[in-house]
């Protein structure tokens, strides 16, 4: 018999699976992708026609700073931002990565959209 966990993985990997097959990103409009762990929270802006990273972010980037973990993820949104437009990204489309939209998956995406980017 399986565990929770496992089960609850395979679920996860499935909607994210699920989501993948519809988003693509370019050049022009990068995807935006976001993995969230029990402690951290990562972010990349991936073009996915070259495979490669332009940008990423995450909570382990924001040392030392002692706040509750919505607050930490939208500070991860907006240092994002602020690495995309370095970049002259605007533009992005917005993949959860499986993960449900609310709490600390939501707070980055209001902290990025904050710090300019749009999607």
């Amino acid at each position: 018999m399986k565990s929770k966990a496992k089960i609850k993985l395979a679920k996860r990997q499935t909607r994210a699976a699920r989501i993948r097959s519809e988003i693509f990103g370019t050049p022009e409009v990068p995807r935006l992708s976001v993995y969230r762990s029990l402690k951290q929270i990562y972010v990349q802006i991936i073009d996915d026609i070259s495979g490669k990273t332009l940008a990423s972010a995450s909570s382990q980037e924001l040392k030392g700073k002692k706040a509750k973990k919505s607050e930490i993820a939208f500070e991860v949104g907006n240092l994002i931002a602020k690495k995309a437009l370095e970049k002259k990204i605007k533009k992005v489309i917005f993949d959860k990565g499986g993960f449900k939209y609310h709490g600390r998956v939501k707070s980055l995406a209001d902290g990025a959209r904050k710090g300019g980017l749009e999607f």
